[in-house]
């Protein structure tokens, strides 16, 4: 799969995050198609399709997800761990966490519940469109062919 066929939900509480993070895809010369939920609960209706979300020709299935761990409803662990409890497709989704946590033990609570990647949020503008490149780079190589 070409990374133009590529799809993200980005799983992100601060509207700023989703702004910054978009604008530095767009810095360093990639627009990524994605979808942007503010919680763990629109987390999970998204990927279940349920109301609202329904209208895949609106909401299309993400190819990827990458999440906030501190988010409203549910976390982003909740959500990463009832992504792999779900059968088939949803199961199998990579997903990467985004956070401002760089704790021991949020990192490894992410990987025992197989997270593919965490990146910590980095706080200069530079910093985070070396980060945007990564999330491109993550993305071409992960997911289905």
């Amino acid at each position: 799969m070409d990374l133009a066929e590529r799809r993200l939900l980005l799983v992100e509480d601060d509207l700023d995050d989703v702004v910054f993070l978009q604008r530095a895809f767009h810095r360093v010369g990639y627009r990524v198609p994605f979808q942007a939920v503010h919680d763990g609960e629109q987390a999970i209706a998204y990927l279940a399709g349920a109301e609202p979300y329904a209208d895949r020709s609106r909401f299309p299935e993400p190819t990827h997800v990458l999440l906030d761990l501190k988010l409203p409803r549910r976390s982003g662990l909740e959500v990463l761990e009832w992504i792999r409890q779900q059968p088939g497709r949803i199961r199998k989704l990579p997903v990467a966490i985004f956070s401002s946590s760089g704790q021991t033990t949020d990192r490894e609570r992410a990987r025992v519940l197989n997270a593919d990647h965490y990146w910590t949020k980095p706080v200069s503008y530079e910093a985070l469109q070396q980060v945007a490149r990564e999330i491109l780079g993550w993305m071409a190589s992960t997911g289905a062919a």
